[in-house]
């Protein structure tokens, strides 16, 4: 109540100070329900633009955070890998995930493979950061004990490396789920991929309705709050089982 209380009064506002369009609560509230009830939104249907972004992201975040993986594994278990592979790790993790524009339409012009590309690198460095800590958090005493007792590598990787490393994992995914969805969203407005939330709220600023752009933001929330507390909550809850790790 709060929340649309002040809403409201910035609408009003602008609307008076400024004579700018600006949508409240109760329009964008209606063009939200037409929208769920399927009346286009910019040329297509809200859910093709969720499903565009979501598409995407998905791939563009797996992607990335299978490589990740792929480089944090060799890069924990060997200081001359991390001493080589390390850096590069680092300055992908300093570079903004938009800077990546012109190299991804240059390399995949415009549409979708550019956006997974950025999607993609944005993903990839801060879980490769959060598994090689994690990795490399184990305690020495349990690796002497896990030799001594002829453990295989892989039995050390998965008894002693693997459980240590889930909470960094953990902290790796939510960053990079986080960046990779604002990257989604502002590389649709840029390449030009035709539909998705992030093309749907630039295309919005050209045709002046920017009551669908406040429902594009509103889904851009939702989505981002329904994969933390549904997949990151559920998923949190199984490694804890699984590995036998105890919140605090």
């Amino acid at each position: 109540m709060i929340a649309a209380a002040v809403w409201s009064a910035v609408s009003f506002t602008v609307r008076t100070v400024r004579d700018v369009p600006f949508p409240g609560p109760v329009e964008t509230v209606q063009m939200l329900g037409r929208a769920l009830t399927g009346e286009p939104l910019l040329g297509h249907s809200i859910y093709t633009h969720i499903a565009g972004s979501l598409v995407r992201w998905i791939i563009g975040f797996l992607g990335g955070s299978l490589l990740a993986l792929a480089l944090a594994i060799p890069i924990g278990g060997s200081r001359v890998v991390e001493r080589l592979l390390m850096p590069l790790v680092y300055v992908l993790q300093l570079v903004p995930g938009l800077a990546w524009i012109p190299i991804a339409i240059l390399l995949f012009g415009l549409g979708n493979g550019a956006t997974i590309f950025m999607i993609t690198v944005t993903a990839l460095a801060p879980v490769a950061v959060n598994t090689v800590a994690g990795i490399r958090s184990a305690s020495e005493e349990h690796l002497r004990v896990a030799r001594m007792a002829g453990a295989s590598q892989w039995q050390i990787f998965r008894h002693v490396l693997m459980p240590g490393a889930i909470p960094h994992l953990m902290s790796g995914l939510r960053v990079g789920l986080g960046n990779s969805w604002r990257v989604v969203v502002a590389a649709e407005m840029v390449v030009g991929t035709g539909t998705g939330l992030g093309y749907s709220i630039i295309q919005s600023r050209w045709t002046l309705d920017y009551t669908s752009a406040f429902v594009c933001i509103i889904f851009i929330c939702l989505l981002g709050l329904v994969v933390e507390y549904l997949l990151f909550a559920n998923l949190e809850r199984a490694t804890v089982g699984r590995w036998g790790m105890v919140r605090d």
